[in-house]
């Protein structure tokens, strides 16, 4: 992997990188001790719907840092985030906690905001729940200026009639914001394989890639979540495990530093580490080998 001038290009490697207690104060810290070279954080409870003014001063210490050290950072928008559910308050308070980190995404120069693809909470739901994306997803998308950052869905395990699991899912979610240029793609390679496209046999991350860009087009993946899956493809389970750990292995994870949709997109290790960050060290450190022998 190298630049048009020739000189290597590092690639952007890193970890969710919990900061409570201080973005500035725990973050910086933490990545620079795993090595991280992008990262991502939550600005507010992951669970929970408070929204969190944060701390400016820290805010600016974080911006100034990443800016400084060249280091992309995407915010975690909460898990509770479902802009299909059948309650009104959850739509409402899901539409509200987007608003809310991309403004806090902005303070932080963060390059995009993750969310979940979210459910229709029932079948027969599935096409009133398309209709709410459209009338509540569109006008967020409309609304980002030029300093936001951009909107990246990311596809579910699957079960509990999620919106969009497989990757082909996505055509009918890009459908409804009349595919709209800021909601761009987070790739969970865990939630991939538990939905079902199987990216521990020879080649299955490539065809997912594949599929990925025949559904959205080409560079719409903005962002890779690099886990490994503790159940075995289709399980619908979203349990996450040290790269090369579980059910995928390593071995898969190759195919970032060589399918063309994937190269150079920031990748992100959401697996259990110690509190030291061994555990995201030696998957960063994996993923950096792997990067390296794709380069020869």
């Amino acid at each position: 992997m190298s630049s048009q001038s020739g000189n290597p290009v590092v690639p952007l490697i890193g970890a969710h990188v919990f900061a409570s207690g201080g973005l500035a104060k725990r973050g910086i810290p933490y990545a620079e001790r795993i090595g991280a070279t992008a990262v991502q954080v939550f600005v507010s409870n992951p669970r929970g719907w408070a929204l969190s003014a944060g701390v400016p001063a820290q805010d600016e210490l974080f911006a100034a840092w990443s800016a400084e050290r060249e280091v992309p950072v995407y915010v975690h928008a909460t898990l509770l985030v479902n802009l299909g559910s059948n309650a009104e308050t959850t739509v409402e308070k899901s539409v509200a906690s987007l608003r809310h980190t991309v403004a806090r995404g902005r303070a932080i120069g963060a390059r995009g905001v993750v969310f979940h693809a979210g459910s229709s909470l029932g079948i027969e739901r599935r096409s009133e729940a398309y209709g709410q994306l459209r009338e509540h997803l569109l006008p967020l998308l409309d609304e980002l200026t030029p300093d936001d950052p951009d909107l990246l869905v990311e596809p579910t395990a699957g079960g509990g009639f999620a919106l969009a699991s497989r990757v082909e899912d996505l055509a009918e979610y890009y459908a409804a914001v009349d595919d709209h240029p800021r909601l761009r793609v987070c790739l969970d390679t865990c939630h991939a394989h538990a939905a079902g496209h199987d990216l521990s046999e020879p080649g299955g991350l490539t065809k997912t890639l594949d599929a990925l860009v025949d559904t959205v087009g080409h560079g719409r993946l903005a962002l890779v979540h690099a886990n490994d899956s503790r159940d075995p493809v289709g399980s619908l389970r979203d349990r996450h495990t040290a790269l090369g750990a579980g059910t995928i292995g390593a071995d898969a994870f190759a195919a970032l530093f060589t399918h063309p949709a994937a190269v150079g997109v920031p990748i992100i290790v959401e697996t259990p580490s110690e509190d030291d960050g061994a555990g995201h060290v030696a998957d960063i450190a994996l993923l950096h080998r792997l990067a390296a022998n794709a380069a020869r």
